[in-house]
């Protein structure tokens, strides 16, 4: 009974661009399965790819997929690549018509294709069905760990409850939501106990309510690390972003103990990016979520340890060790570290922004929240690259987006690319000289003042939806007084610790700080955080890999 509950939860999911095709893909596929799986059914690869999104976050479990090869945008083999990072314990069957047979053998390879299905498959009792019924066999007996989703219930318009989904979100937990005023929403909260006025309530796999967690109770109760196994590593990397994963996953590849430490979800600002087109090897593009989620895998496959929910607050050297304070006043230590820190969205300093915060006022892409976006007004705050992907990325589904920008165009800080397509996108509009004065709203966002910077004409808008894309400010603080930095908090590394040829006054070895190491021997920073970083996802990766590779040298003369 326990495996027939299971199935019954699984999907097989079909994706064919020819509508023909896919109603009868879909049609034979329920006659025979109808009743222990559900069949899903998509026309494009995108869609599909969305699909496969909400079925993560639910937390339902992906049996086997079909993909059509010619699709056009996105043929079969890309889909399923893209579709391995979401569901990578899913069947994965090719259909392809017989001149491209040689694609699908190659994919195999390319994709660890399970299966391809020449047109047409009729009759299915014979080309269809026991290829099926083989891959749902080796799927339910391989480790697809069906994982019972954590409920969340909450209000739409509260600021923790809003935080609490995005930080599940981030760290690939799965959820299920539910709103307190909804019967199920009710019904949890009467089982737990609660009566709706302490939000938002968690509810474990395992049953446990927990009522308005804070992170490290919440991350310690999903199954996220946040206590270290050892007091001791070779290397310690702060901060869970580009360069923190790049270093972890080179750090532990070459055989150094290595721990990285993230105060709340890998990926840092580039994990909530909805598409990066422009990093090297993904000529299709790649969402932040997939590539930390990759990221944060290898890292693991080799051996790195990564704690979550765990605030830094002090660096101190005691002879060759460096020392690591944590929020709660336990400390790791290590032969070495990189501060790979990056930095935080600066916030709007308008009246009412505050108060909104996560109530219709969001600070990066927040995309557990672009589903509430669906049909309506958004507006966009930012001219820079984060701003684009975000208008890109909620003009799929939003009635019309505005991207407010405080300079005369946006050819001043975004890449031509996404200038072209926002250009090109029929529900995105630029206002150019336009600043945010005021957001009103009494509970949560519901209308802007907006200025004309040129002409000081001020205008009262609708909006519900306000993302805010304003630069950043490198999270250092808690370094003060150890680590030189710049007068913007940026972390001073090699040659600009020597401006005029001699090292800082403090430096005791005879050679001077490698490239990316500060004035603290052995501690290395990679990254935004760094002072003149090119604050670009590729060199970023590339700094952790290269702090890696200094810290090597490092130890070798120590």
């Amino acid at each position: 009974m326990a495996q027939a509950a299971e199935s019954a939860r699984a999907v097989i999911m079909t994706v064919d661009d020819d509508p023909g095709v896919s109603r009868a893909v879909a049609r034979d596929l329920r006659r025979r399965y109808g009743e222990s799986y559900r069949i899903v059914r998509a026309e494009s690869g995108e869609s599909a790819l969305e699909a496969l999104r909400e079925l993560k976050l639910r937390g339902d479990l992906v049996a086997v997929i079909l993909a059509d090869y010619r699709m056009p945008q996105m043929n079969g083999i890309e889909f399923l690549e893209r579709a391995m990072d979401i569901h990578p314990g899913a069947r994965r069957i090719l259909l392809t018509a017989y001149a491209d047979t040689s694609a699908a053998i190659d994919a195999i390879n390319v994709v660890d294709l399970d299966h391809y299905l020449l047109k047409p498959w009729d009759p299915p009792e014979e080309k269809l069905y026991p290829v099926l019924d083989d891959l749902l066999e080796a799927w339910r007996c391989s480790d697809y760990r069906p994982v019972p989703a954590t409920k969340v219930v909450g209000h739409r318009w509260s600021a923790r409850s809003s935080d609490v989904r995005e930080f599940l979100a981030r760290n690939q937990v799965p959820y299920r939501w539910y709103s307190a005023d909804e019967p199920e929403g009710q019904r949890l909260l009467a089982a737990a106990g609660q009566d709706g006025r302490r939000l938002p309530l968690v509810i474990t796999p395992e049953g446990t309510p927990l009522v308005e967690p804070d992170v490290p109770e919440l991350a310690s109760h999903v199954g996220l690390a946040t206590t270290p196994t050892a007091d001791f590593y070779d290397l310690v990397v702060i901060g869970g972003g580009p360069a923190g994963l790049g270093a972890a996953v080179y750090g532990a590849s070459e055989g150094l103990r290595t721990v990285l430490v993230e105060r709340s979800a890998t990926g840092g600002q580039a994990g909530q990016s909805s598409r990066i087109e422009n990093y090297l090897g993904f000529p299709d593009g790649v969402s932040g979520a997939q590539l930390t989620d990759r990221a944060r895998r290898q890292a693991a496959k080799f051996g790195a340890e990564v704690l979550t929910a765990r605030e830094v607050t002090g660096l101190e050297v005691s002879g060759a060790a460096r020392i690591v304070r944590f929020s709660d006043g336990s400390a790791i230590a290590a032969h070495s570290v990189i501060l790979a820190t990056g930095v935080s969205y600066r916030q709007l300093r308008a009246p009412g922004c505050a108060e909104l915060t996560s109530c219709g006022v969001f600070y990066g892409s927040a995309l557990t929240e672009a589903p509430s976006c669906q049909g309506q007004d958004v507006y966009i705050v930012g001219g820079a690259n984060s701003a684009g992907q975000a208008a890109m990325y909620l003009s799929k589904g939003a009635k019309s987006v505005t991207l407010l920008v405080r300079g005369a165009d946006l050819s001043a800080s975004m890449s031509h690319y996404l200038i072209q397509q926002i250009n090109e996108a029929p529900n995105i509009s630029v206002r150019p000289r336009t600043v945010v004065d005021a957001a009103h709203g009494d509970g949560h966002l519901e209308q802007l003042t907006l200025r004309d910077t040129e002409t000081g004409d001020i205008e009262l808008v609708d909006a519900h939806w306000l993302f805010v894309f304003i630069g950043a400010a490198p999270l250092t603080d808690w370094l003060d007084g150890t680590v030189l930095r710049d007068s913007g908090g940026f972390i001073l590394a090699g040659p600009d610790l020597t401006p005029d040829g001699r090292p800082p006054a403090d430096w005791e070895l005879d050679r001077p700080p490698y490239h990316l190491e500060t004035n603290v021997p052995g501690v290395f920073v990679a990254g935004d955080a760094r002072a003149e970083s090119a604050k670009r996802v590729a060199s970023a990766v590339g700094e952790g890999a290269m702090a890696v590779m200094l810290v090597h040298r490092y130890l070798e003369q120590s």
